[in-house]
């Protein structure tokens, strides 16, 4: 469904030139008389090239924009796109100094009010978030979807002092997307000097991330979490439930000392207009309506509505990828109206009162099989990329359940796992899932936890276990509303592994745990106002830029155990659509395959390779790379092997290749 109001047009490009001469790239879409009626801005600055392959996903979202009364300006972050330089890392001070220049130069613009907003999703959340916490005047209110306020807490990088294998996904996504030139027709003959720069100097993001596996000053900079206080504007948080930064929004509306909004609904890593027949809403008009509050002052009553609004999802089959519920609010953070159940554990049971359980010591050494259909971190709510039964995953951990439920019990926040433990490894790790289990035997996860257990005191300063010690830990699993209703059970699932979701310990490890451990739910009564919200929608979208499809998107997930080799492997093939831009006759594709395996259930057979092809094409001129990792490991060390090739036509123009070893830090 398309949106059209107010008549616009389109810049293709103009350069935003910074203090040290470097020229950044942006698209601006204006309403028609905004040089007559100067209007506020919204600002999305990100590395994912607005000339391509996000050129189709920004034409639906700022032109909205637009046609609602706002300069729209996308803009290519230095070193990627069509704007100079060359990208070494993420959220570096140039990038977020440069975004106070951007901000800068859009409110001296004659069609500027000099009121800006930041709006973004993933990395453009992220620095939505960390250019409002810098001394950024002009910059008015945020909107940051799916972002963190805590770099090594809750990214794609670590959880709970584990490693996750989407920081190999997310490192070679950036390592594709990192190789690509700017285009021609905007940059003119200076190209391919732009594109050697880059493939030379952007670097292995991969290795970069290894060597700081403890939260430190590396992982500091720029979570704002560091200093909420910093930030001086309006903060709209958004997530979905099944992507992996739901977290962040509960942080920040208990933290901040500012205007604030939540909403948190059944999508996963995407914006909620894109969010899928029944999940998405009409986000665009809530963009709107925050814009028009803070950056128009129109008294719209956004501020007087309840800070968080939440879908409570209902019971579903891990098998479908709908998301049933309805929608609740609370009007602070923390709620007042949550309360704290204890359950308590016995062998294979939870219970409701810790005295009629005896003591008994459980013991659990999973298998490497435990998490192969644990789903993606941050999914995007495909069919492929959603955790699936859990019951396949349950063998090999330690299972307790309540007995059928004689009525629901919903909950809202971060359940928690107490435990009495010992280790037979100086270093291991624990999983817990928390499931919906229904009368006919599927069990859906609704939220989990991770812990290096040498993190166990926190990610700056690990320590490894004492072999035979009793240690006491707690383990915080993902916020998340649930409806556990009446008949279906609660289960709580522990295992020592979680492949190939996260990196396992060096060595397999066997846990002891004490009976009498506890899990906490934050149970949420029912609230009778809930039904009085508002309706926010189904997606509204403006129309797209002009595109032919020329190959179909494919996505693929199998899980394959041959039994003659004993080798177990989880494949992933993300192709996105083959498409062509037909304004600009540009012919863009990117194909990415990642399998994870291993051998025997053999730790150091454990190995990930994830391989991306990206290739644009404009008459004669064609441009292919390929870039390929592979991690592995040993008990003692990491290693990466890289290879990066591009293409201009079929000659080979650059080839480079690593090979490096990093030392596992507690890890």
């Amino acid at each position: 469904m398309y949106d059209s109001n107010t008549t616009f047009r389109e810049i293709e490009n103009e350069w935003i030139t910074m203090p040290d001469g470097c020229k950044l790239a942006a698209k601006i879409w204006l309403p028609e008389d905004a040089e007559e009626k100067p209007v506020p801005a919204v600002l999305e600055y990100i590395p994912y090239r607005k000339r391509d392959f996000k050129a189709i996903r920004d034409s639906k979202i700022h032109r909205y924009f637009a046609q609602n009364g706002y300069a729209a300006i996308r803009v290519d972050m230095r070193g990627s796109g069509d704007s100079d330089g060359v990208l070494e890392d993420e959220y570096l001070p140039q990038e977020l100094n440069d975004g106070v220049e951007i901000i800068e130069w859009i409110a001296s613009q004659p069609w500027c009010t000099g009121n800006v907003g930041m709006i973004g999703i993933s990395w453009g959340g992220f620095n939505a978030l960390q250019i409002a916490a810098k001394d950024t005047p002009h910059l008015k209110a945020i909107i940051t979807v799916s972002s963190s306020d805590d770099r090594y807490a809750d990214d794609v990088h670590y959880m709970g002092g584990c490693m996750l294998t989407d920081n190999l996904s997310w490192a070679s996504t950036m390592f594709s997307y990192n190789s690509l030139p700017p285009d021609p027709a905007i940059v003119g003959d200076k190209w391919k000097e732009m594109w050697l720069d880059r493939l030379e100097g952007s670097g292995l993001w991969l290795k970069k991330w290894l060597q700081h596996q403890r939260r430190d000053e590396y992982w500091k900079h720029a979570s704002v979490a560091e200093n909420y206080e910093a930030i001086s504007c309006p903060v709209f948080a958004v997530s979905g439930w099944a992507d992996g930064y739901s977290n962040t929004v509960f942080r920040l509306m208990e933290n901040l000392q500012v205007p604030r909004k939540a909403l948190v609904g059944g999508w996963g890593h995407k914006y909620p207009n894109f969010g899928g027949e029944g999940i998405g809403i009409d986000f665009l008009r809530e963009a709107t309506r925050w814009w028009d509050r803070w950056l128009k002052k129109i008294d719209n009553g956004v501020d007087e509505e309840p800070m968080l609004r939440l879908w409570m999802q209902d019971s579903v089959s891990p098998l479908i990828s709908s998301c049933p519920g309805r929608w609740i609010a609370e009007n602070n953070w923390p709620s007042a109206k949550i309360e704290n159940q204890e359950f308590f554990l016995s062998k294979g049971r939870i219970h409701l009162e810790e005295d009629e359980i005896k003591n008994e010591d459980m013991r659990i050494r999973s298998p490497l099989s435990v998490g192969l259909f644990a789903g993606k971190w941050y999914s995007y709510s495909e069919s492929t990329d959603l955790p699936h039964d859990q019951s396949e995953e349950d063998g090999g951990a330690l299972v307790f359940d309540t007995p059928e439920l004689e009525e629901d019990i919903e909950i809202l926040g971060s359940p928690e796992v107490e435990l009495e433990l010992e280790s037979d490894q100086p270093i291991a790790m624990i999983a817990l899932r928390l499931n919906d289990v229904c009368r006919e035997g599927t069990s859906t996860r609704v939220t989990y936890g991770l812990l290096n257990l040498a993190h166990r005191d926190g990610n700056e300063n690990p320590a490894v276990l004492e072999v035979g010690n009793t240690y006491r830990i707690c383990v915080k699993m993902n916020y998340v509303a649930q409806n556990f209703p009446a008949g279906n059970k609660i289960r709580l699932s522990i295992s020592t592994s979680y492949w190939p979701f996260a990196w396992p310990a060096p060595e397999p490890a066997a846990l002891t745990i004490k009976s009498k451990g506890k899990l906490i739910l934050p149970v949420r009564p029912k609230n009778k106002e809930d039904d009085k919200l508002s309706y926010i929608g189904e997606p509204v979208l403006s129309e797209p830029i002009k595109s032919t499809l020329l190959e179909p998107a494919k996505r693929e997930w199998t899980v394959q155990h041959n039994l003659a080799t004993n080798e177990v492997k989880q494949q992933i093939i993300n192709n996105d659509a083959f498409l062509r831009l037909d304004d600009i006759n540009l012919e863009i594709g990117k194909e990415t395959t990642e399998v994870y395996s291993y051998l025997n259930n053999n730790y150091n057979t454990v190995r990930g390779e994830v391989e991306s092809t990206r290739s644009l094409a404009r008459g004669i001129w064609k441009i292919k790379t390929l870039t390929r990792t592979v991690l592995t490991s040993t008990p003692t060390h990491f290693q990466i092997r890289a290879i990066l090739d591009a293409y201009e036509g079929d000659t080979r123009i650059f080839s480079k290749s690593w090979d490096d070893l990093i030392p596992r830090d507690m890890m």
